[in-house]
């Protein structure tokens, strides 16, 4: 029974004591006046009684009512019910507290009014206040009780007030049990007091149903979860008693958790301040204080009369998990509208009435109650019991509720779990035997129903209101209640006046009927209800709230069984079968259930004494345990760290006698064993199972040591069971017994206490202590001693042990001593799990003094277990692979060993090409002068013999990126390196353990020199020049080289010299070049072409010659590739164009031979015949970087010509430039350089033949007028006006984007008929940039016509390069598999947008040409995209460049000698690294790669020699593509020094003389299918469409890099002499070929190259020399050709035969062979050039290759260089015999034979063996006929060879012959 009031109070107004004008609550009298024992008086009722403060009111208001909730300091809740009524103020008050007291005083006569009268206007009010202080919370009763007393008093009843409030002071009630109690105070009242049916449960009449009604579904989750999660919550409303319910309603929502932060529903206005505390609170404040809580930054406002919730921006509220916020809000939206379901319904059925609001408000608690129950499901599974007596100590295991529950990620559960609300439960709750309540049962049977219920509203619907009646019958156990009775004042007592104020009472009256009622009470016996305890129920085992697929992981049976096979491999001693098992197991551990299966199988060999190991079978458990723990959070939250502590303490090995090492030494640096959480959860867990051992061991006979190990059967009782069991006997027990007992599970603790401190020391104790101070400060990898830890490689322990410098939990630090940190942080254990579970202060003492000394004798054992493992033979790791290296390639850092990962690509993996797992890959990486290679293994051992080579050229790397790699397979790896490069190549390492920090750090700065050298001198392509061959004399200095290095000197001196002076002095001469060819001197008065600008006089000498230099120079150039290449073009030579003064109209003009104009224009220009050099000079001003208009090639049919220029420079620039360099005076300076700009096109215009008249004037006198306006379909880009590019009309750039205005164009963007031009076209057209082209003045006559494109920026072309490495290289592999991403990706990267465009403006401009008229291409600086242009229209329009010899001329003439800037756009040095690289030439050879791919019957090359040249643009192999103008070249003496300057077996220099001599032995870069079709133009479709993705970009092999350095490449398929057969391989000619590892087109040749690879070996085997390829090839094709002509059926049956059906050739290709008339069909897919689709059997092949061979039965040979008859001195005792003999410099062979017409070959010398050629001595049995100098010996590795010749002439001739061969080899 409890008192239903504690205490009574009247509290009045009275004045403030400072004077101000608000006043003070006073208390005037208070029942009892001593405070009761169990409950003092609380402090502070005054002011809660008026929480807005104490103020006069000049009304009379009504009564109010509500209920304040005050907490005292031991968290109990009292309950104060004020009810408020206004009384007239006394004159005495009102004096202290008003100014014009002296006024009123007469207005205050009592009694003097009528009691109906009404106040006088001048009256003042004061409040007074009743309150009633109870622990009940019973808030209807106390309004009834304190409403008699103020009616009692108003009405004047016959009833003493003492009496009536005596009474209530005795009236006494029971808690709970749902008993009905009815009450009389004695003034003919009667009030029934109904009792809940259990205590637990919150009683909330309406105030739920209220709260939702106000705010909203959302807005009340929003609180509910802000609540649960510890936030700040403020309810604001103009209503107390509003203020009181809704927090009443927050509440019990959260049943079962109770709330135990600060909570004040109502708030006096004096406490404001409480708002600024740190902690979480419920507080209530009236709305008129909400300007004071504006500032509040982190407290959520709920505005209870807006309905409006405001979280602010820092405050983030986590949402409840899904599926439950989106179930709970659509049952909550039911609840509060049933009609919502029944809205949409044609016939909806008859209104059900709705719920009272008392029943709703159960209604949505239940919804609340079944949350709760889903959240918290089988959180008995993860209670922990530490004690049971005296009291249960009861301790929570969070990781492993949140792990099985599958809501790790989940925020709100995690912070649930963490809070005190929770804490608050467990202990409540956790208690195994108690009463039960509503919650209990839900959680523990409705589980399973609650599951099943999920997707079905109307079952959902019906269980709530089941738990509704549930909760509403607990409220209200007795629905027929009898009606109260309670006094009421009468309507608007109020405003009546009372005859007097509130009467004192008297004290004595009430405290004696109090002392009666106490007397009372003491006689009568304790009614106490005896609580109904139980064993709580524990429910179902939890499941996951969301089954989640483990996506990649999910254990199937097959992968456990891989487990199991493979630990019981181990343990039988199985390795080779355990190491082929690994890596799956490996793979498979990532897996939750896999893990549990291993804990699980290596607890049954524990369990059978088979802990102690050998040293292999220790180093792979400890393997597959660290690959177990890696996966392992903190929280270890699936218990697999636990599983695995008692293991890692059995395993052991012995490492010599006396001392073994457990495994625990192997497996510490997991972050796991340093969390405190982990350590004691695991404590508990131990505990909790040797309590229970305790309790069972007298009735089963089972020792607690077992007990701990052997999980409980099902049957057996679980350890709440016992403790249940327990708690129920222990009132029965006698005193003794209870000691025993807690005793007994006090020295339990601490048992386990001291058996943790050992197990923690183990774990937290690194192997070598004295090395790693710092390994606890998570500095591991900064640390240099530790990180280049030389142990790591020298102890299998090492290997896994001493690596993983990485995690731990000690912040300490400000130590450095290990053995002190791990002692800190045990005894911060020892204190915090021994005050939990209750262990004696002496026992914890005890501890503390043990916890050193055991630290202590861990370290001494580990010194002797570290001592022994160093002496461990080393790990067996895999040896290093060597690569191989280029001629004069050097080693920079020998190998680091690393692990190559996969990086997105398939080719490693396997993937969709097929073939095994390549990739990680274990090995090392090799970084030369050169190239970084990475050689190794892969890890996987089903594919370790195969070797994996990746590898690129340094300079082609573009970034390189630090990148922390997760781990690898079964070791954790420190950072790595991941190096991109722009051929593709992509290297992702990671280095290994035993790299050291620093050594990773020398390599990325190693690279960095390699990559960026300060000068282009330290390139490979110049480094490795330097380098002599071994073997080999170097070369004497006296050589040409000097003459030519000064002539590069003298040049470059020169060119600076005259570069900016602005008066020339003349001089004509006439180079020597021209005598030697016998041609007159030109001298023509009227030409003033000077080829030698000569400098002043004082650099000169006198005479008006050249200097030999000069001439040197002049002779040169004219060599160059420009000149040689004009000449075919017949534009003349330099000697032409003096001699036939003006007949041509081209010339070409050495106005640039020292530079002078123009640095990145070659020497020797073609300009129109009737410029002046003098007026060139002033042109060149006009254009960026001075790149004047010159032609650089011309139609054959039309004489069209194609001109290139740098844009034009802006108006200001050149207006700038004109006022610095004045030309002649009589010239106006304004437009002096565009009058120049115009005479020079109209000089070009001129020069074309069909627009020079005969009179030779520059007019276009047969353009009539007429023309002008007529527009054709092409137009005129002008329109009336002229003024600037706003009158340009529609643009011919608009045209070139594919608009209406070209006619109908053609499918598959091809251009649309010639025809499309308009009939009178310019004569030259200048497509130029739009913005440039503002400035240009168009032409009165119209004979050249602007055309405007929209170009892209070299920026756009790197940023679309960079993706297009992405994407063809992505660096980690893709989120979603599939060919989807990669296309998307290269369409973002717009790559083949831009060669789109390219090819269409090339294709544009062919056009013109072919119709006639010239083109001038003006665009950026005239280096880029001009010269793609320019290259591009030259190779479509001319045949010749798309042969060998002319696509080099096209790449030397328009990007070498026009100045491409390859080392500025390749970042080739420091100076380039800012600006990074640009792939303009790769872009052409794109471009190129896609008219091949059109049209692959038109081009010599091959699609291979496309590659090699992408490759090596880049690669600085080779001198061809380094720097950035021929200035430069000459400047370095580079330019001259290809010609003539032989280095014997130097390695070489210039790309296209490796080309050249690679074409010799191989046909690698030949196009079988090459059959051009004379002067074809070709006119490929361009549309993004038509465009493949070069093969280039994406394709790689694995078994030997990168293809394009074909000495490294492995088995070429060179030439049968240096082929050496294995003896030792298998029969079978068999192959597997891996399409991801193997090069396919190396593996399986095509057929023509397999035909003529088996004819040399044939003439091999025939002991004939093998001819070289070609001439075989064009003998076939010249055989072929004449069977084609005697055909009588007339078909074409030529080797490439070509069909006229499409104007874009056919596709189809035969090889006939012979007679036999089975055809082989050639593929021309550029990846699938195999030959495998023969349709002729073998034997027919046999028979076709004998046919093929019998056409070159000849002795002759076009192999034989020089040949002879020698006398040769046979072996020992052999005579002098006269041999025919032949030197072979393409086999670099000496042949001999017995006589001329010989084909048997008798005997071969190879030249690579021969040492010296030395002359010789006659011996026995020579020649006697021949003089003694015709003797010569030739030595080589194995003998020395005697030869005589006819004479000496002839033996001098063999000797210079043979040495030249070795030289040039």
């Amino acid at each position: 029974m409890a008192r239903l009031a504690d205490y009574f109070v009247l509290v009045a107004f009275g004045p403030h004591p400072r004077g101000s004008g608000e006043g003070q609550g006073q208390i005037l009298q208070r029942f009892p006046e001593k405070d009761w024992e169990d409950n003092p008086f609380p402090q502070g009722i005054e002011l809660f009684c008026q929480p807005s403060g104490w103020q006069l009111c000049p009304k009379r208001s009504p009564p109010t009512f509500f209920v304040a909730v005050l907490t005292d300091i031991n968290s109990e809740r009292h309950y104060c019910a004020c009810l408020t009524f206004w009384e007239p103020v006394e004159p005495t008050q009102e004096a202290a507290c008003t100014e014009d007291a002296v006024e009123r005083e007469e207005a205050l006569e009592e009694g003097g009014l009528s009691p109906t009268a009404l106040a006088p206007a001048g009256q003042l009010f004061a409040p007074k206040t009743l309150v009633l202080v109870s622990r009940l919370d019973h808030a209807e009763v106390f309004r009834n009780s304190l409403g008699l007393i103020y009616t009692v008093h108003v009405e004047g009843l016959n009833v003493s007030l003492e009496s009536v409030i005596g009474n209530l002071l005795t009236c006494t009630i029971p808690l709970t049990g749902g008993s009905q109690r009815t009450i009389s105070l004695g003034a003919g009242d009667r009030q029934v007091i109904q009792t809940p049916l259990t205590d637990s449960l919150p009683v909330s009449c309406c105030s739920v149903a209220l709260l939702f009604r106000q705010l909203g579904i959302t807005n009340v989750l929003s609180l509910f979860c802000a609540t649960l999660t510890e936030h700040k919550i403020l309810f604001l409303s103009r209503s107390y008693q509003r203020l009181a319910d809704a927090c009443r309603g927050l509440l019990a929502l959260l049943f079962p958790l109770r709330y135990s932060f600060t909570y004040v529903p109502i708030l006096p206005s004096q406490l404001l301040e409480v708002l600024s505390t740190p902690t979480p609170f419920i507080i209530g404040v009236h709305a008129a204080f909400q300007a004071e809580t504006q500032e509040l930054l982190d407290v959520i406002v709920a505005d209870l009369d807006g309905g409006t919730v405001t979280v602010p921006e820092c405050v983030h509220i986590p949402p409840l998990p899904e599926p439950l916020q989106s179930q709970t809000h659509s049952v909550l939206s039911t609840v509060l509208d049933p009609e919502l379901e029944l809205a949409d319904l044609a016939f909806p059925p008859p209104m059900t009435p709705t719920s009272s609001l008392k029943m709703q408000d159960k209604e949505l608690r239940a919804v609340f109650l079944r949350l709760f129950a889903q959240l918290l499901q089988g959180y008995r599974w993860c209670l922990h019991i530490v004690r049971i007596h005296p009291e249960p100590v009861i301790r929570f295991h969070k990781a492993a509720f949140l792990g099985q529950r599958g809501l790790l990620e989940d925020d709100f559960l995690m912070k649930v779990l963490e809070g005190m609300a929770f804490a608050g439960f467990v202990s409540e709750r956790g208690v195994p035997y108690r009463p039960t309540d509503l919650f209990d049962e839900l959680v523990a049977h409705e589980v399973a129903r609650m599951r099943a219920d999920e997707n079905q509203p109307q079952r959902v619907l019906r269980h709530v209101k089941e738990l509704a009646e549930q909760l509403y019958k607990n409220e209200n156990p007795y629905p027929a209640v009898a009606m109260h009775k309670v006094q009421r004042p009468a309507e608007a007592s109020h405003l009546r006046r009372v005859p007097r104020p509130f009467p004192r009472l008297d004290e004595g009256t009430v405290q004696w009927i109090v002392d009666q009622a106490m007397a009372k009470m003491q006689g009568a016996p304790p009614a106490v209800r005896a609580e109904r305890r139980t064993t709580v129920p524990a429910g179902p085992p939890m499941t996951a709230i969301l089954e989640r697929s483990s996506g990649l992981h999910a254990n199937s049976a097959r992968r456990l069984e891989v487990v199991r096979n493979c630990i019981s491999c181990v343990f039988e001693g199985k390795m080779l079968e355990a190491k082929k098992l690994l890596p799956a197991v490996l793979r498979a551990l990532k897996g939750r259930a896999a893990r549990r299966c291993l804990t699980q199988e290596l607890h049954l060999h524990v369990q059978q004494n088979r802990a102690v190991l050998d040293h292999q079978q220790f180093d792979f458990v400890v393997r597959m345990m660290n690959c177990c723990l890696q996966d392992c959070t903190s929280m270890d939250e699936h218990g697999i760290a636990a599983a695995l502590l008692p293991l890692v303490t059995a395993f052991c090995r012995k490492l010599s006698p006396g001392v073994t090492q457990f495994a625990y030494s192997c497996v510490q640096e997991h972050v796991v064993w340093s969390t405190p959480q982990f350590w004691e959860a695991m404590f508990y867990g131990d505990v909790q199972t040797h309590i229970r051992a305790l309790y069972l061991e007298p009735s089963e006979d089972q020792a607690p040591s077992q007990a701990g190990e052997t999980p409980a059967h099902e049957e057996s009782p679980s350890a709440l069971d016992v403790a249940s069991e327990q708690r129920r006997l222990w009132p029965t027990l006698s005193r003794a017994k209870q000691q025993e007992l807690v005793q007994k599970e006090e020295s339990t603790v601490f048992s386990q206490a001291i058996h943790y401190a050992s197990r923690m020391s183990y774990l937290l104790l690194p192997l070598d202590s004295s090395k790693s101070r710092l390994l606890r400060e998570r500095a591991g990898l900064g640390d240099p001693e530790s990180a280049a830890n030389s142990l790591v490689t020298s102890s299998m322990a090492g290997s896994v042990a001493e690596s993983y410098d990485t995690e731990s939990g000690f912040e300490d630090a400000e130590t450095s001593d290990v053995a002190g940190a791990v002692v800190r942080f045990i005894n911060r254990f020892v204190d915090k799990v021994c005050t939990e579970s209750g262990v004696t202060s002496d026992h914890l003492k005890g501890l503390h003094v043990m916890v050193p000394d055991i630290v202590q004798m861990h370290i001494e054992t580990l010194e002797a277990v570290h001592r022994e493992s160093r002496r461990l033979p080393p790990i067996q790791k895999p040896k290093l692979l060597r690569p191989h290296l280029l001629p004069g390639e050097e080693c920079v850092l020998d190998g680091l060993r690393v692990y190559l990962l996969p990086d997105g690509r398939e080719e490693g993996t396997g993937g969709g090409a097929g073939g095994p797992t390549l990739l990680p890959a274990e090995g090392a990486v090799f970084l030369t002068t050169y190239r970084v290679i990475f050689t190794g293994m892969p890890t996987d051992p089903l594919v370790g013999e195969q070797v994996v080579v990746r590898a690129f050229p340094v300079a082609a790397l573009t970034k390189e990126k630090r990148i922390s790699v997760q781990t690898h397979v079964d070791q954790f790896l420190q950072d790595g390196l991941q190096l991109r490069a722009c051929t593709f190549q992509l290297l992702k390492m990671a280095f290994d353990e035993e790299v050291g920090s620093e050594s990773a750090e020398l390599f990325r700065k190693q690279l960095h020199r390699l990559r960026y050298p300060p000068d282009v001198r330290g390139t490979f392509a110049f480094a490795s020049g330097t380098i002599h061959t071994p073997g080999r004399p170097g070369r004497a200095p006296k050589d040409k080289g000097p003459s030519l290095r000064a002539l590069s000197r003298n040049l470059v001196k020169n060119a600076k010299k005259t570069i900016g002076r602005q008066h020339i002095t003349r001089r004509k001469y006439t180079p020597p070049s021209w005598e030697q060819r016998g041609q007159p001197p030109a001298e023509d008065p009227e030409d003033e072409i000077s080829v030698s600008e000569e400098l002043e006089p004082s650099t000169l000498t006198p005479s008006t010659a050249l200097k030999p230099a000069d001439r040197l120079t002049l002779s040169s150039l004219v060599e160059r590739a420009c000149c040689r290449d004009y000449q075919r073009l017949g534009l003349g030579t330099l000697g032409s164009s003096l001699s036939r003064a003006k007949s041509e109209p081209f010339r070409v003009s050495p106005v640039n031979r020292m530079y002078a104009i123009c640095r990145s224009y070659p020497g020797l220009l073609i300009v129109p015949q009737s410029i002046q050099d003098n007026a060139l000079q002033r042109v060149s001003r006009c254009y960026r970087q001075n790149r004047f208009p010159v032609v650089c090639w011309r139609s054959g049919r039309s004489k069209a010509v194609l001109l290139r220029s740098g844009g034009l420079h802006g108006k200001g620039v050149v207006g700038l430039f004109k006022a610095q360099n004045a030309p002649s005076p009589g010239q106006s300076q304004t437009d002096s350089s565009s009058l120049e700009q115009e005479k020079y096109l109209q000089a070009v215009v001129s020069a074309m033949p069909r627009y020079a008249d005969a009179s030779g004037r520059n007019t276009l006198s047969s353009f009539s007028s007429a023309h002008l306006g007529s527009h054709g379909k092409w137009g005129s880009i002008r329109a009336s006006g002229r003024s600037g590019a706003s009158s340009m009309g529609v643009d011919v750039g608009s045209r070139l984007a594919g608009r209406d205005m070209l006619g109908a164009p053609q499918p598959n963007g091809a251009p649309p008929d010639p025809g499309f031009l308009r009939p009178h076209r310019a004569a030259l057209y200048i497509i130029g940039d739009k913005a440039q082209l503002k400035g240009v003045r168009p032409d009165p006559l119209q004979q050249w016509e602007l055309v405007p494109i929209e170009v892209f920026e070299v920026r756009q072309v790197k940023a679309s390069f960079k993706k297009l490495l992405k994407a063809c290289v992505p660096g980690c592999p893709a989120a979603e598999p599939g060919p989807a991403s990669y296309l998307r990706s290269l369409e973002d990267s717009e790559w083949l947008s831009q060669i789109h465009k390219l090819l269409q403006v090339s294709v544009l401009v062919v056009e013109l040409l072919d119709s006639g008229s010239s083109v001038l291409v003006s665009l950026e600086d005239g280096w880029d995209i001009t010269t793609q242009v320019v290259s591009l229209v030259q190779l479509l329009s001319d045949p010749f460049y798309r042969t060998m010899e002319g696509f080099r001329l096209l790449v030397e003439k328009e990007w070498l000698s026009f100045g491409h800037r390859f080392s500025h756009r390749g970042a080739h040095t420091l100076a380039g690294q800012s600006s990074g690289f640009a792939p303009i030439f790769l872009q052409f050879l794109d471009c190129v790669h896609q008219v091949h791919l059109q049209f692959p019957m038109e081009f010599e090359f091959s699609q291979f020699y496309l590659k090699f040249l992408s490759y090596h643009h880049v690669s600085r192999r080779f001198r061809t593509f380094l720097l950035d103008s021929d200035y430069e070249r000459i400047e370095l003496g580079l330019l001259y020094e290809e010609k003539g300057d032989r280095r014997g077996q130097q390695v070489c220099r210039s790309v296209w003389e490796y080309v050249e001599r690679l074409s010799k032995k191989t046909p690698v870069f030949y196009n079988y299918m090459y059959a051009p079709e004379d002067a074809e133009v070709l006119r490929p479709y361009s549309n993004v469409s038509n465009l493949k993705v070069w093969d280039f970009y994406t394709e790689e092999t694995l078994a030997e890099g990168p293809p394009y350095d074909w000495e490294l490449a492995r088995g070429p398929p060179e030439p049968p002499e240096e082929e050496r057969p294995d003896s030792s391989a298998p029969q079978s000619r068999r192959r597997v070929v891996w399409p991801c590892y193997d090069s396919r087109p190396r593996a399986q040749p095509d057929a023509i190259s397999r035909l003529l690879e088996e004819l040399q070996r044939l003439e091999t085997e025939l002991g004939r020399p093998p001819e070289r390829w070609k001439d075989t090839w064009d003998r076939v094709k010249a055989t072929q050709r004449l069977e084609g002509r005697t055909d009588r059926h007339g078909t074409p049956s030529s080797l490439l035969a070509s069909s006229a059906l499409h104007p874009r050739r056919s596709l189809g290709i035969y090889l006939r062979e012979g007679p036999v008339g089975s055809t082989l069909s050639l593929s021309l897919d550029s990846d699938q050039s195999g030959g495998s689709s023969a349709s002729s059997s073998r034997q027919a092949a046999r028979r076709s290759t004998s046919t093929l061979y019998s056409q070159f039965q000849t002795a002759e040979s076009e192999n034989r260089s020089y040949e002879g008859t020698l006398y040769k001195k046979g072996a020992f005792m052999k005579p002098w015999k006269a041999r025919w003999f032949v030197l072979d410099k393409t086999k670099h062979q000496l042949r001999y034979y017995d006589h001329r017409v010989d084909t048997e070959c008798k005997g071969v010398i190879d030249l690579a063996e021969v040492e010296s050629v030395t002359p010789g001595t006659p011996t026995m049995g020579a020649p006697k006929t021949v003089g003694e100098k015709a003797f010569f010996d030739v030595k080589t590795t194995r003998r020395v060879y005697n030869f005589c010749a006819q004479d000496a002439p002839s033996a001098q001739q063999w000797v210079d012959r043979i040495q030249g061969c070795l030289s040039d080899a």
